[in-house]
């Protein structure tokens, strides 16, 4: 266990005290964008892998008796989370690593965006707060607390740094988004259109989901849904 809370401490460090901070721009002007890019590559590979690997050998202890109802309520919600990640990987976003000149185009805010601009991170958010329910022990807690932590964490550190980077173009972008999922919809600030979205980045996503579901025993050795 004491592995796993390493694991995952580095893992939230690298996101939070690299990725997410200036320090981030002060190791590209010495690296380079590429360079950087490798380097917190390198690091990520190695923070996941030691977080699954200390998770696996973890013993099971648990906090709370798993509930029955956890289980169909966590699959919903893993449902929606694959919507968020399959439709916003799918959509060209300023938000996104190599987006940039996607800030300069008319269609900017289209489609998920309108509902807000970090939709990966938040289908990663609600994949992991998901899991959490339906897994009540100690190290999935750990897991699973650790990788929703690094996605909610995730938003504002991008902004910040799009905004750096875009400086006045970032306003008017910022403006009419926003992080919180229906934020800028519910405050008058856009409107949802579904026809934006585009059936074949739905389609991708369920196909997703369901390709993930069904090498669930596969992979980890329990059923997605049951």
């Amino acid at each position: 266990m004491t592995s796993l809370v390493f694991a995952a401490f580095f893992f939230f460090a690298i996101h939070v005290g690299i990725a997410g901070s200036q320090l981030r721009d002060r190791l590209v002007s010495r690296l380079g964008e590429k360079g950087y890019l490798g380097f917190f590559s390198l690091l990520s590979i190695v923070g996941i892998t030691w977080l699954c690997w200390a998770y696996s050998l973890a013993p099971t202890v648990w906090w709370a008796t798993p509930a029955e109802w956890t289980r169909p309520v966590a699959w919903g919600l893993v449902f929606v989370a694959f919507l968020f990640v399959g439709v916003g990987a799918a959509t060209p976003s300023p938000t996104a690593m190599g987006g940039d000149a996607q800030i300069d185009s008319e269609d900017a805010v289209r489609g998920i965006l309108r509902i807000t601009r970090h939709p990966v991170l938040w289908g990663i958010a609600i994949w992991a707060a998901a899991h959490a329910i339906a897994n009540p022990d100690v190290a999935s807690a750990i897991l699973f607390v650790c990788l929703l932590a690094v996605a909610l964490a995730g938003p504002p550190t991008i902004d910040a740094k799009r905004s750096r980077r875009f400086g006045e173009r970032w306003g008017p972008f910022a403006a009419v988004t926003s992080r919180l999922p229906f934020g800028a919809i519910l405050s008058g600030r856009n409107r949802l259109v579904l026809s934006e979205i585009g059936a074949w980045r739905v389609a991708l996503a369920v196909g997703l989901y369901a390709l993930f579901a069904g090498i669930h025993p596969w992979l980890f050795g329990v059923p997605a849904i049951g």
